[in-house]
């Protein structure tokens, strides 16, 4: 026995999954982009439906220019932590960024949104709190359960009935109760009820915090997520998202109004133990959130996108997620079928992101695509002309078992 094989029913899975397509799923390589919209994979021209680069400020020429500029004038990275000497003038800035774009007067930035999940959840939720999570959360929400060792209670996907049950039950026990949503689910692309959720919040006491990746920049009149458009913002006590998704750069903040925050640095070992951002990239980030904040009719074009994509995949009669959001995933009912699929619109120029059981709701396959604000309409209907094509020409094929 080695110390490997423990991997070895994932290795047997991933050879059969290859078996079907004739790729491997998880390792799709954009050799270069041509834009936000569209790079070369496997030496053809493709249409990208599946980055996440919702505003398609990965391409922000403001951004790469303030990188660049940056990068000479500062090096290409920090080479410490944010509590040793990983602190530069910069990163302070792009805190006092964030707060204010939020309306907050304190803020926390991470190296990744993972690890703004992962820190922030752990620290606050610890051995001798309880920690409630919907269902359907984001691995980092799961993992920093783990780290933060708070007794987990599930309640059902979007479900503030729910919520408020478990709530009750602990009513005059010991501990805080931490409750975390997510503003836009990442797999299936439903929106949170952010009013049930905050009422429940005002009603039992407990403490909430929502996690706005996939809504930051995209929901609410400002693009500040989920709880501005539901109005409740007053009820949240923190905001944590990344920039790696409306922005196009990479790293996480949390947002709060409660001075404690300050506090948090020093207790959070994910932010304590990890290199800062490199300048260069918090460069591109202020960059990036001022193109977003003087461009506001990227979040309707958008919106307009979504709407256009979500209605077209219906037309053709595939499965979606009720919710018009720039998450759109195609429900499938075997995983050859989603394999086979997936291959095929690959094949045919358009990358979107297969999700497979057990990391997917109600263990169905799925094909998870993301619509961007500089998808143009031409793209966004061959787009559907694509779909429609790789469904019809498989209807013809026996589909392997």
């Amino acid at each position: 026995m080695t110390i490997f094989d423990k991997f070895r029913g994932i290795e047997h899975r991933l050879e059969e999954l290859k078996a079907l397509g004739g790729r491997n799923p998880f390792d799709v390589v954009i050799e270069r982009p041509l834009s936000s919209t569209a790079g070369i994979i496997e030496g053809r021209e493709t249409l990208l439906f599946g980055t996440n680069n919702y505003l398609g400020l990965s391409q922000s020429p403001r951004a790469i220019e303030a990188a660049c500029e940056t990068v000479r004038a500062r090096g290409v990275g920090t080479t410490g932590s944010r509590i040793a000497n990983g602190t530069q003038s910069l990163h302070q800035q792009l805190e006092r960024r964030i707060a204010d774009f939020f309306g907050q007067t304190h803020c926390m930035v991470f190296s990744t949104g993972y690890q703004a999940n992962l820190g922030m959840i752990s620290t606050l939720a610890g051995k001798e709190d309880y920690l409630l999570l919907d269902a359907d959360s984001h691995a980092s929400i799961y993992d920093a359960s783990r780290l933060g060792h708070a007794q987990v209670i599930r309640f059902r996907h979007n479900d503030p009935e729910d919520l408020h049950k478990r709530l009750r039950r602990l009513d005059g026990t010991p501990g805080s109760k931490l409750v975390v949503v997510e503003g836009v689910y990442s797999m299936t692309g439903n929106v949170v009820p952010m009013a049930e959720m905050a009422a429940v919040k005002r009603e039992t006491g407990a403490t909430l915090l929502v996690d706005e990746a996939h809504s930051f920049g995209v929901l609410g009149s400002t693009g500040r997520g989920v709880a501005e458009a539901a109005g409740v913002e007053k009820d949240v006590d923190f905001i944590v998202g990344t920039f790696s998704k409306s922005l196009g750069t990479v790293g996480g903040y949390c947002v709060s109004n409660h001075p404690e925050l300050d506090l948090v640095r020093l207790h959070c070992r994910p932010y304590m133990f990890t290199a800062s951002l490199p300048p260069e990239v918090v460069a591109a980030t202020i960059a990036a959130l001022e193109d977003m904040q003087a461009h506001p009719e990227l979040r309707s074009r958008l919106i307009d996108n979504a709407a256009r994509f979500h209605a077209g995949l219906n037309t053709l009669g595939l499965t979606t997620g009720k919710t018009v959001s720039p998450v759109v995933a195609v429900v499938l009912d075997t995983i050859p079928e989603a394999i086979a699929l997936w291959n095929r619109l690959l094949t045919l120029g358009l990358y979107v992101n297969l999700s497979l059981p057990p990391a997917t709701p109600d263990h169905h396959p799925l094909l998870r695509c993301s619509v961007m604000a500089t998808h143009t309409p031409d793209q966004i209907d061959r787009a559907i002309e694509i779909f429609s094509e790789a469904v019809n020409s498989l209807k013809t094929e026996a589909l392997p078992t």
